[in-house]
C-alpha cells in the first residue's frame, strides 16, 4: 500500500507516468522537463504562462528548476519497481527458459529462432527462412506435407517439389518462388510506376481546383464588399433625395402660407370696413327724420371705386394661390431614374480597364512615359516615323479598343493648359482641324478651355454648368446600351455627363493635351455613385 502511494506522488501530472528529469516552477509543482515545455511551447503566442496544476499565472515564461531530490527517488522507485515486460508475437521455440522473441522461421525445421540460435542454425538450402509473421502450415503443400517451394504459372498455384514432379501439375511451367517473387515486384514496381504517375497528375489538378476555389472566395469576397458599398450609397443618395423633396415640400408650403396669411389679413380688414358701413346703412333706415337721412350721401357713394380696384387684386392673388407645385416635386424625384441607371452600371461594370497607350499613333509633340500610361506635352519634336495612323496635333489614343461590355477609366490631368478627353473610333481623321477629339462625329470628348468646361460631339458643344475643381476625371462606357459618361473624381463623385449613341466601330480611348500631361491611372471596382 505504502509502495502505490509513493507511486502517486511520483506520477507526473500531465503524461501521468514516472518522472523523467523532474523539473519545478516558482510555484512548487513539479512536472518531467518534456511535458512542461510542451506546454509552455503551446503558451508562448499567448504570451500568458500558467501553471497545469495551480493555474498560476508567470507574466515571462518560467525558468524550469532541476528537482535533483525527485529525480533520485525516481530512479530508485523505478530500479525497485521495475515494470512488467509484455512480450508479444512468436516466440523462439529453443528458449524455454524465459520467452525470447523469434526474429525467423525455419520451414524445414518447422521452428521459430531468435536472434542467438539463428545464429548457429543450418545454412543449407533445403532449410528455407521465412518472417515470423508467416504460418507454417500455410507454407506445406496441402497434399504432400511438403514446403511449398515453387509457383505454378498456368494455374497460379504454389506447389511442393512432388507436385511438379507428379500429379495435376506434371509439365507445367514451373518457378522458384523468390524468381516468381521477383518477376511480381517488377509488375509491381511499374504498377506503382503509373500509379505514381497518376497520383501527381491528380495532385497537380487538386491544387488547380484548390487554386481555383481560393480564387472563387476572393472574387466572391470582393463581390460583396462591392455590392455592400454599391447599397450603401444607394441608401444615402435615396436618403438625401428624400431630404431634397421633403425640403422642397416643406419650403412651398411656408411661401404659400405666407401669402395666404397675408390676402387673410387684408381680407379681414376688409370685411371690418365693410361692417362699418352695414351698420351705419342701418343706423339710416331706422331714422325717423327725413331731413337727416336725405342729408347723407347717397348709398351709392358709400361704395369706393378705388377699393374695388383693391378686390380686384386681391381676386388675382386669390386666383394665383394654388396648391403644391408637384411639377418641382416630380422632377426631383426623376432623380431616382438617374440612380437606377447607375445602379445598374455600378453591378455590372467591369474592374478598370488596362489601357495603354499606343505610341505609333502619338504626334511628335507629345511625349509617352515609358510605362504608356502619361501623355505629356513637349516643345521638341520627337521626329518619330511618319505612319498613317499617327495624328499630326497633340492627341493620342490607346491600343486597346472595346466592341463590348461595360469598362471604366480614369485619367489625372496635370498643368493648366487645354486639355481634352475622351473616346474615338480607329477610322477618326488623323490630321487637320477636323481630327481633334470631339470635332467629328467619330468622337466624344470633355474639353477645358480658357477655365471653361463642355462635353464635345460632331463639332457641337454643351457647356456645363459647373466648374471642375478635381484634377481626375473618369470615363464610363457601356457599349451595348450606347452610353458614354464622364464623372468628376470628387467626393462624391459628380456626374457631368451622358453621351447616347449607336456606337457601330471598336471605341479607343484617346487623350489631346496642351502644356501639361495627363496620367491614365487604375481606379476601384467599388466606386461610389454620383449625387
Amino acid at each position: 500500500m505504502a509502495s502505490a502511494d509513493l507511486k502517486d506522488e511520483l506520477l507526473c501530472s500531465i503524461c501521468l507516468f514516472i518522472f523523467k528529469d523532474p523539473v519545478m516552477l516558482r510555484c512548487g509543482h513539479n512536472f518531467c522537463r518534456v511535458c512542461i515545455d510542451r506546454v509552455l511551447d503551446t503558451q508562448d503566442e499567448s504570451g500568458v504562462y500558467t501553471c497545469p496544476e495551480c493555474r498560476e499565472e508567470f507574466q515571462e515564461r518560467p525558468a524550469l528548476m532541476k528537482n535533483i531530490n525527485l529525480h533520485n527517488v525516481a530512479e530508485r522507485f523505478l530500479f525497485t519497481q521495475p515494470d512488467p515486460v509484455e512480450i508479444s508475437g512468436i516466440l523462439c521455440t529453443y528458449c524455454v527458459d524465459s520467452p525470447v522473441p523469434a526474429v525467423k522461421s525455419c520451414l524445414h525445421c518447422e521452428a521459430s529462432l531468435c536472434e542467438k540460435h539463428l545464429r548457429v542454425h543450418s545454412k543449407s538450402s533445403e532449410h528455407v527462412l521465412s518472417d515470423t509473421s508467416t504460418s507454417l502450415e500455410n507454407r506445406k503443400c496441402s497434399v504432400h506435407k511438403k514446403i511449398l517451394e515453387f509457383y505454378c504459372t498456368e494455374d497460379s498455384a504454389f506447389i511442393c517439389v512432388s507436385c511438379s514432379l507428379a500429379g495435376e501439375h506434371q509439365g507445367h511451367q514451373v518457378m522458384v518462388l523468390d524468381e516468381a517473387s521477383e518477376k511480381k515486384k517488377g509488375k509491381l514496381r511499374n504498377i506503382f510506376q503509373k500509379l505514381s504517375t497518376k497520383r501527381e497528375e491528380t495532385e497537380k489538378i487538386v491544387q488547380n481546383l484548390e487554386e481555383r476555389r481560393r480564387k472563387a472566395q476572393g472574387k466572391a469576397s470582393g463581390e460583396a464588399e462591392r455590392v455592400t458599398a454599391l447599397f450603401t450609397d444607394i441608401r444615402r443618395r435615396l436618403e438625401d433625395l428624400e431630404k431634397r423633396v421633403l425640403s422642397e415640400i416643406s419650403r412651398q408650403e411656408k411661401e404659400e402660407s405666407i401669402l395666404l396669411s397675408s390676402l387673410i389679413q387684408k381680407l379681414e380688414i376688409k370685411k371690418d370696413e365693410l361692417s362699418g358701413k352695414m351698420r351705419h346703412i342701418e343706423e339710416m333706415c331706422n331714422m325717423t327724420d327725413p331731413l337727416t337721412v336725405l342729408q347723407e350721401p347717397d348709398t351709392g357713394d358709400l361704395c369706393d371705386p378705388e377699393e374695388e380696384g383693391g378686390d380686384e387684386d386681391i381676386n388675382r392673388c386669390l386666383h394665383d394661390v394654388g396648391d403644391l407645385d408637384v411639377t418641382v416635386i416630380s422632377d426631383k424625384l426623376h432623380t431616382l431614374c438617374d440612380i437606377i441607371t447607375d445602379i445598374r452600371r455600378g453591378i455590372y461594370m467591369e474592374g478598370p480597364a488596362d489601357i495603354l497607350l499606343d505610341v505609333n499613333t502619338a504626334a511628335n509633340n507629345v511625349l509617352i512615359s515609358d510605362d504608356l500610361k502619361t501623355a505629356t506635352w513637349t516643345q521638341y519634336n520627337q521626329n518619330r516615323p511618319g505612319r498613317a495612323e499617327r495624328f499630326q496635333y497633340n492627341q493620342v489614343m490607346s491600343s486597346r479598343g472595346f466592341t463590348s461590355g461595360r469598362h471604366y477609366w480614369d485619367v489625372e490631368i496635370s498643368g493648366s493648359g487645354m486639355w481634352m478627353v475622351g473616346m474615338c473610333y480607329p477610322s477618326i481623321d488623323r490630321r487637320g482641324g477636323w481630327s481633334y477629339i470631339g470635332e467629328n462625329n467619330k468622337s466624344w470628348g470633355l474639353m477645358r478651355y480658357d477655365d471653361q468646361y463642355s462635353v464635345r460631339h460632331d463639332s457641337k458643344d454643351i457647356q456645363l454648368p459647373d466648374e471642375i475643381s478635381s484634377n481626375r476625371v473618369r470615363i464610363c462606357l457601356d457599349y451595348e446600351a450606347g452610353q458614354l459618361s464622364f464623372y468628376e473624381l470628387c467626393d462624391p463623385i459628380r456626374h457631368l455627363h451622358t453621351f447616347t449613341a449607336a456606337f457601330t466601330e471598336p471605341l479607343h480611348a484617346a487623350l489631346c493635351v496642351w502644356r501639361g500631361s495627363i496620367k491614365i491611372s487604375g481606379g476601384s471596382r467599388n466606386w461610389e455613385k454620383p449625387s
